[in-house]
This record gives structure tokens, C-alpha cells and sequence, in this order.
């Protein structure tokens, strides 16, 4: 999946070995004024990929089910079924993610931890889990074909921004990882959670459990600042250096793509900048013009 400026373009690779191609018109919403608007725009950016992420998994899960006995067409999923495992993806998401650190640690500081220590026992067992979770599932067979299309998405993404041709062997001359990559902001927002949960009080409990919630949308919109302005300021030292885990742990989220996988890659990007209008010019090269999401740079959906 690629967002362009007002549409995700997504392709879809069929059991027959066919690519099927969908799109996913962008709410307004997503792309108001306040989608340029720093420190707001992250929290803006945040729920719409939640929202497009979960209608892209929809579809994909639509083509590759048998196709409804009656219209003979795929069969995608419900707003209100979305609704509900988006719901229950986030309680999921804040109990492990967020909670369960956070009861951990309360152990450590019934034992005898001041608060500090017990925050960055909170912090690191965050981490721990986050790193874990990312390994073990990719042990998973279907998981490692996900991460294989995941690195294809940087590549032809990063071929794009080289204004290079769009073809398998162009393609795979760029790295599987990319410091744009939802991978990269998922690290940051783990890493900010640390720094800010370290300054708040452990008592009283209704305040320390709050804020673990109640800032989760102030930490994904610092985080979002953060990885836009490594994306915009690459070669700044210490910008490579904070950046550096995030690329590390993109090791873990990637893997070497098949042909086949990125010419799916290939397909969606072509497809995302058809519907942004942008033609090739005769050397094969693409004209490069400004999406909503960087202001210069379309981005892969991860």
C-alpha cells in the first residue's frame, strides 16, 4: 500500500498470480489544515493510519477469501466489524503495550524502587516486550511473506525518491529499510513514552495509570515531529545516530523481497502516482510532485 496525496493505492497479488488493484479515497479530515499544523498533524496522521491500515487489511483479506456466492465479488468487511476489531486492537494494544509494563514495575517499587528506578524498569520492560513481539511473530511463516512485501514498499519507495526507473532490477539495488518506516515511528513513540513517563508522578495511582492513556496521543504527535524531521534533515550526524535503532529494528520487520513481491511494490506505486496525476517522463524517469504527507515524498503504508 501507497498514500498519495488523496488516495491509498493498493495492490494485491491473486492466488491465479494476477495483481488487483484498489484505492482508498483519503477523509477530508485526514487531509484538513490541521494535517499541517505541527505537534497536531502527528495525532492527525496517527488515527488516520489506524483507519486506513485496518480498510487495507479489509481488502486484501476480501481478495484473497472466495468471493461472495451471489455477486461473485469479493466480500469485504463491515464498518461496524472494523469498528470492533479496531477497538479491540487498541484496549489490546494499551493493556500490553502500556499497562502491563506499568504493573511490572509497581512491583519493583513495592519492593523497596524510588520512582525513578521503577520508571525506567516501566521503560525498559516496555521496550523489551515491543522487541519481543516484533521477533516472534516474525517466526511466523505468513508473517516473514509480510515482511517480504514490507521491504519491497521501501524499495520501490526509495527508487521513487531517486527518480528512478520502476522496474524490478532498479528496485532492488535500494535498501529493505527506510527511515520513514511505521517501524521507525513505533520505536520513537517507545522511546518518547520512556522519557516522558519518567517525569511523571507514581502517585496518586488514578494519575499514573491515566497518564499512560491519556498521553499516548501527546507521544505519537512528538514522535511523528521527530521522524519528519529525520526524513527531511537525513544527513545531520546526530539525526543518523538517533536514527540508527530505528533501522536496526527494521532488520526484524523486513526481509529480502521476491521479484514477484516487488512487482506487487511496483504496481501500487505506479498506481498511487496515477492517481495523483504524475506522468513518466521519456527517459523512464517519474516527475516527482508534492504529496499531503511530506511535502515532497510519497510514503509507503506500512
Amino acid at each position: 500500500m501507497i498514500r498519495g496525496r488523496d488516495h491509498a493505492a493498493i495492490a494485491i497479488r491473486r492466488e491465479d498470480n494476477s495483481i488487483v488493484r484498489r484505492e482508498i479515497s483519503l477523509a477530508g479530515w485526514s487531509n484538513f489544515w490541521l494535517r499541517r499544523f505541527p505537534w497536531v498533524r502527528g495525532i492527525v496522521v496517527l488515527a488516520e493510519t489506524l483507519v486506513v491500515g485496518m480498510k487495507a487489511l479489509s481488502i486484501s483479506a476480501a481478495e484473497a477469501a472466495p468471493p461472495n456466492e451471489e455477486t461473485g465479488e469479493p466480500e469485504e468487511m463491515g464498518r461496524g466489524s472494523m469498528a470492533v476489531m479496531l477497538f479491540i486492537s487498541l484496549v489490546v494494544g494499551i493493556g500490553v503495550f502500556f499497562l502491563a509494563p506499568l504493573g511490572l514495575s509497581r512491583l519493583i517499587e513495592n519492593a523497596g524502587a524510588n520512582e525513578f528506578t521503577a520508571n525506567v524498569v516501566e521503560g525498559a520492560v516496555r521496550l523489551a516486550i515491543f522487541v519481543a513481539y516484533i521477533w516472534l511473530i516474525g517466526r511466523m511463516e505468513d508473517i516473514r511473506r509480510v515482511f517480504g512485501y514490507h521491504g519491497a514498499e521501501h524499495m520501490a519507495v526509495a527508487a521513487h525518491e531517486a527518480g528512478q526507473p520502476l522496474t524490478v532490477e532498479s528496485v532492488r539495488r535500494f535498501p529493505e529499510e527506510h527511515p520513514r518506516c511505521g517501524t521507525s515511528f513505533l520505536m520513537t513513540v517507545v522511546v518518547v513514552s520512556i522519557l516522558i513517563f519518567i517525569l511523571i508522578p507514581r502517585d496518586p495511582w488514578w494519575l499514573l495509570v491515566g497518564s499512560r492513556i491519556v498521553l499516548i496521543p501527546v507521544i505519537g504527535a512528538i514522535s511523528y515531529e521527530l521522524i519528519r524531521y529525520a526524513g527531511t534533515h537525513p544527513t545531520q550526524f546526530w539525526v543518523r545516530l538517533l536514527g540508527a535503532p530505528n533501522l536496526w529494528l527494521q532488520e526484524l520487520t523486513t526481509r529480502p523481497p521476491e521479484d514477484a513481491m516487488i512487482e506487487v511494490a511496483i504496481d501500487a506505486m505506479n498506481y498511487a502516482l496515477e492517481l495523483d496525476g504524475v506522468e513518466y517522463n521519456p527517459t523512464g524517469q517519474i516527475d516527482v510532485a508534492p504529496s499531503a504527507e511530506t511535502g515532497s515524498e510519497r510514503t509507503a503504508g506500512d
